[in-house]
């Protein structure tokens, strides 16, 4: 179980969102209950008591000014490289501790965090209901530990839904696997060098009770608002 008095949040926001066609940054766009997806999840992980950092690169100053009270760290490289860099830019300021990270378009209950903060190692929260050509996936190895994690796994048990755990015990050398893989990578072939060095790192976490959303079309984005629109906060 993690000790929230020892993790630190990293929210990955420096993509440009291009496949949602959005002119400001993705996690700006509106929610139906009045909030954005990233005051959503900001009001979801303050609940927690816990310590966020934001990676930012496309209209940083538009989020900057959204979010005033979080810690940031720019990734001045964001128009040419993916969430495999853009991660380790906040991970670089992190040290001893367990981190949970998460792409900033994913709309999810709360529940999900609870989940995920009291995992007994590192974790990824998956969904086991699905899986499609854009989604990442994953399987498993002959322990119950993640083996594979990409768009390309065959034979696939279910999505991984970019709401990622790693334990202070694996960050140093996970930093290490994040420089090592091309620009252009995902975060994910950072974890799967870690998993090919360890073998045994990461644990599904299955979620699949609750609602998860990554926003990358207009389809998704519905989804995320009908899936919030009861929600009981208000602006």
């Amino acid at each position: 179980m993690c000790d929230k008095r020892k993790i630190k949040v990293v929210i990955l926001l420096a993509g440009m969102g291009s496949r949602l066609g959005r002119p400001h940054p993705k996690s700006l766009t509106p929610l139906k209950n009045g909030e954005t997806i990233l005051s959503r999840q900001l009001r979801i992980l303050k609940s927690y008591d816990l310590s966020v950092c934001a990676v930012v690169g496309f209209k940083k100053d538009i989020i900057m000014e959204a979010a005033p009270d979080v810690l940031f760290a720019y990734n001045t490289n964001y128009d040419t490289t993916n969430t495999s860099k853009s991660l380790l830019c906040a991970l670089n300021h992190i040290h001893h501790s367990d981190v949970l990270w998460l792409n900033g378009d994913v709309v999810f209950d709360p529940e999900i965090i609870e989940l995920m903060l009291t995992a007994e190692t590192s974790a990824v929260a998956v969904n086991n209901a699905r899986t499609s050509e854009e989604e990442i996936k994953y399987t498993l190895n002959e322990n119950g530990y993640i083996n594979k994690i990409s768009k390309q796994v065959k034979n696939a048990l279910g999505e991984a839904l970019g709401i990622n755990l790693i334990r202070a015990e694996h960050l140093e050398l996970f930093k290490e696997k994040l420089g090592l893989v091309e620009d252009n990578d995902y975060f994910e072939r950072g974890m799967e060098l870690l998993i090919e060095e360890l073998c045994d790192v990461f644990k599904p976490i299955d979620v699949g009770g609750n609602n998860c959303v990554e926003v990358d079309f207009e389809d998704d984005l519905a989804l995320a608002r009908e899936m919030v629109k009861d929600d009981l906060y208000l602006k």
